[in-house]
């Protein structure tokens, strides 16, 4: 099997469309936030799912950061590096949601209902520093999807709409006090829709097909 350039850069471009799908997909079906819900099928079918959306991010964006790295400047750095900080707070939030917090919930149902409410910004009870998962991840979320929508925009490498909603999807989110937690969720559709847009533009892209690494085929 031989690894190309082409190749990495068209499953990147996959991984960025089917996390943009999977970020969609769970903002519609996201269970209600409360102590009885993380114990239901649905709660947990929604955080694997949120966690295989986080992974696959992480990888995506890279590929996406990487295939316009010298366009991209230092913006398109702070804001790949942010955006990929948000991915990997989910990905550790969001293992707490699906493995701890259906086990804590008999058990101490007054820190799960604290813990769900860190990302609306409510009562976080005397979580001390756990606390701070919110804003931080919020801010990685606002400033690495404007950053780095923008530095794609001025690339003019990968599809320039998508580029532009992504710069201006999470904007959306500085409504947090004006409107409910599970509103607000609604609001993460523009970025949904623009890393599919970035994933798909990514993997139609033909850059040179030189092999990276000749990997010997197991027979």
């Amino acid at each position: 099997m031989t690894v190309t350039v082409t190749g990495l850069t068209r499953a990147a471009g996959l991984a960025t469309a089917a996390s943009g799908l999977l970020f969609g997909l769970v903002q519609v079906i996201h269970p209600v936030e409360t102590v009885a819900a993380v114990t239901t099928t649905g709660w947990a079918v929604t955080h694997h799912l949120t966690l295989l959306m986080a992974v696959l991010g992480l990888a995506g964006i890279a590929g996406v950061y990487l295939s316009q790295v010298r366009r991209a400047g230092i913006v398109g750095l702070v804001g790949w590096l942010a955006f990929s900080a948000f991915y990997l707070l989910t990905t550790a939030y969001t293992f707490v949601e699906a493995f701890v917090l259906p086990e804590l919930a008999g058990a101490a149902p007054r820190i799960v209902d604290e813990l769900l409410a860190i990302p609306g910004g409510g009562d976080t009870g005397g979580l001390g520093a756990v606390a701070a998962f919110g804003p931080v991840s919020f801010g990685a979320y606002l400033v690495g999807g404007v950053l780095l929508g923008i530095a794609l925009f001025r690339a003019r490498v990968l599809a320039r709409w998508a580029s532009a909603l992504l710069a201006v999807g999470p904007v959306l989110t500085l409504a947090v006090p004006l409107v409910p937690h599970s509103l607000l969720r609604l609001a993460a559709l523009p970025v949904a829709v623009a890393l599919v847009g970035l994933g798909v533009s990514l993997w139609q892209r033909r850059p040179e097909t030189a092999p990276l690494v000749d990997v010997p085929t197991v027979r």
